[in-house]
């Protein structure tokens, strides 16, 4: 008996982490690794991303956040430069992001469920294509780092919350 309970827990653990590794993936560090680390990961809890902002210097990335439903997440990175605003529409996504890099993020460009296009930065550095490993996934968050630029950035994959109002993820 003690043997098929504990089979059975088992195959219930591996069954779990096999969904779980399904439903979320993660790509990076693009960029330098020095500097303050952030990350958004608790801002996901605020809903799905709404808008992105990017202040751009000539050269690089300046800083970045995001905003998920009404909420804005901290701003990383330098807040200097020309402020660049993406707005997603009501069920749009985040379905893929390339860019370039070298000491800093110099170039990002996002794509989104409805195959459009934002891009800001200048196109010059090593060139990376991120996109989710698993169907159904969306981009949730970001993390890196920044000091007087945006020196790396992550990205993090996975399920988009259901569509509530925004009051019920207080």
């Amino acid at each position: 008996m003690l043997t098929l309970l504990c089979a059975c827990f088992l195959l219930g653990s591996t069954a779990a982490s096999t969904v779980q590794s399904r439903s979320s993936s993660f790509a990076g560090e693009y960029g330098g690794g020095k500097g303050t680390a952030f990350s958004f990961s608790n801002e996901q809890l605020h809903g799905s991303i709404t808008a992105i902002r990017i202040s751009e210097g000539p050269s690089f990335l300046n800083g970045i956040h995001f905003k998920y439903d009404n909420h804005w997440a901290p701003f990383s990175g330098n807040h200097s430069g020309t402020f660049h605003e993406f707005l997603l529409h009501p069920g749009e996504n985040i379905t893929q992001v390339s860019g370039k890099y070298a000491s800093y993020v110099n170039e990002l460009l996002f794509v989104t469920s409805q195959e459009r296009i934002f891009k800001v930065g200048q196109s010059s550095g090593t060139s990376f294509n991120d996109f989710p490993q698993f169907g159904g996934t969306v981009l949730r968050y970001i993390s890196g780092r920044y000091s007087s630029a945006l020196n790396s950035i992550s990205f993090h994959w996975g399920l988009q919350p259901p569509l509530m109002p925004p009051q019920e993820w207080i």
